[in-house]
């Protein structure tokens, strides 16, 4: 019964709501299931001919990119590989603010506000239309149907951010019904809250799982701590998304839910950038975006080097990305999955340049680095590590039973030695630490701005 109603909902409920919303995404995933199987030569041409669409559209119809071409020379019709986008400069998201009126197409069709939840600064405004949402929910229900899940089946979404969480009207929540998905706001991750959503799981008995890393692995750690199956529920796979994933997380998921955890990366501004298949390849959406990885020095740097996500979304006609800089850093891959799937993969994903930290000799680290030294230590259940300046570390912990107090010296010793002899290492305790206003969890922030 549970498969009938899920191809119901695949193949009849939800393409209809697409159709009715004016969303092109039933015949954009069907083409994308076709052409994931392209050779890389293949998929290039198909990118260049969309770039080459993307850019001429831009000089007729964005006033931003028309003045732009014109001042630096630029012929959107002289570009003849994918490397021509280095002609252009990075759209950052200074210029998105100070530009975003002009960043319009004349011709979009749709047009809706957005916006991210600036977590580490001002919130950035920008603009979508129905053709970049139809390919961004197609890429996304293409890689859920790499996992033997789709659209219909029961699924659980612990999500935080205020666009999903504040839009739980009458029409959504029938919507929701009807696709079997159930939303547990990921705000407050309380002792009672958790107990709450650990009850939901185990009496829907979702399929899949959808959201944070951070809060399906401290969901996963709750329900370990208080002796309670997870594991028996059929939950096929966790889908996370929106932070950076940790092998403790991953591990952790796994065990507790008897799942394999599929890695996503994107965001709401650059779009759908990447998923992991079964064969563990974090596959780009090559049909819809362009990949480059800069150094400081924006240099385009080979694969297996590590730098800067800069992304072309060549579905983003009415409000045009090029170039973005996303504040991610990653690592390109030159192999090729044993899935058989042409798309180009991501090596790794390293975190947003937010999540280094730098020493006060100038060095620059990873925060793995410093979140190692906590994750060992005995007795400390949840952290936040916060670089103040290069003179200040902030470390905020809650404690178990297990935590023993010459543990405080230990990460003084340990932090220095990373850090600089003279650095400050403020720890404070705490009852709990709080997730970012999105409902996200950053294990560490720097205010510190990483030297070119």
């Amino acid at each position: 019964m549970t498969n009938l109603y899920t191809a119901l909902v695949s193949n009849l409920l939800f393409p209809l709501h697409e159709r009715l919303k004016g969303h092109d995404t039933v015949s954009v995933r069907k083409q994308m299931e076709k052409t994931q199987w392209a050779s890389a030569d293949e998929l290039d041409r198909l990118r260049l001919k969309r770039l080459r669409q993307l850019l001429l559209n831009a000089r007729e119809h964005v006033p931003y990119y028309r003045d732009l071409f014109g001042d630096i020379g630029f012929d959107p019709e002289q570009v003849t590989g994918l490397s021509d986008l280095q002609k252009l400069p990075f759209l950052t998201k200074d210029v998105i603010r100070g530009h975003t009126d002009e960043l319009k197409a004349d011709n979009a069709r749709g047009l809706q506000r957005f916006n991210t939840g600036g977590s580490s600064g001002e919130p950035l405004i920008f603009y979508i239309d129905k053709e970049r949402v139809s390919h961004d929910v197609a890429a996304k229900w293409r890689a859920t149907r790499w996992w033997g899940v789709d659209i219909g089946d029961p699924e659980i979404v612990i999500w935080g951010s205020p666009i999903e969480l504040g839009t739980q009207d009458r029409v959504r929540q029938v919507r929701d019904r009807l696709l079997r998905t159930t939303l547990l706001p990921a705000f407050e991750m309380s002792e009672s809250r958790l107990d709450e959503f650990i009850r939901e799981i185990r009496r829907i008995r979702p399929k899949m799982l959808f959201g944070y890393p951070s809060a399906q692995s401290l969901i996963a750690s709750h329900a370990q701590a208080k002796g309670i199956r997870m594991d028996d529920l059929g939950i096929k796979v966790a889908f996370v998304t929106s932070e950076r994933l940790y092998d403790h997380q991953r591990e952790k998921i796994e065990t507790v839910f008897g799942c394999p955890v599929a890695n996503g990366y994107g965001g709401r501004d650059a779009g759908f950038i990447a998923h992991e298949c079964p064969e563990g390849g974090m596959h780009i959406t090559a049909e819809d975006v362009i990949v480059e990885i800069v150094g400081s020095d924006d240099r385009v740097l080979p694969a297996g080097e590590a730098g800067e996500i800069v992304v072309t979304h060549l579905a983003t006609s009415g409000f045009p990305f090029i170039r973005y800089r996303t504040g991610d850093v990653g690592v390109l891959s030159d192999e090729t999955c044993a899935c058989g799937r042409g798309l180009p993969l991501l090596k790794e994903i390293q975190g947003r340049t937010t999540d280094f930290i730098v020493a006060a000799d100038g060095t620059v680290l990873h925060g793995l680095a410093l979140i190692y030294v906590l994750r060992d230590l005995e007795g400390v259940q949840e952290f936040k590590i916060t670089q103040e300046s290069r003179d200040l570390t902030r470390v905020e912990i809650v404690t178990g039973d297990a935590y023993q107090p010459e543990s405080e010296e230990v990460i003084r010793t340990e932090f220095k030695k990373r850090l600089g002899s003279a650095v400050e290492i403020a720890i404070e305790y705490r009852d709990r630490i709080e997730s970012e206003k999105s409902g996200k969890f950053r294990y560490v922030i720097s205010k510190v701005e990483v030297p070119s």
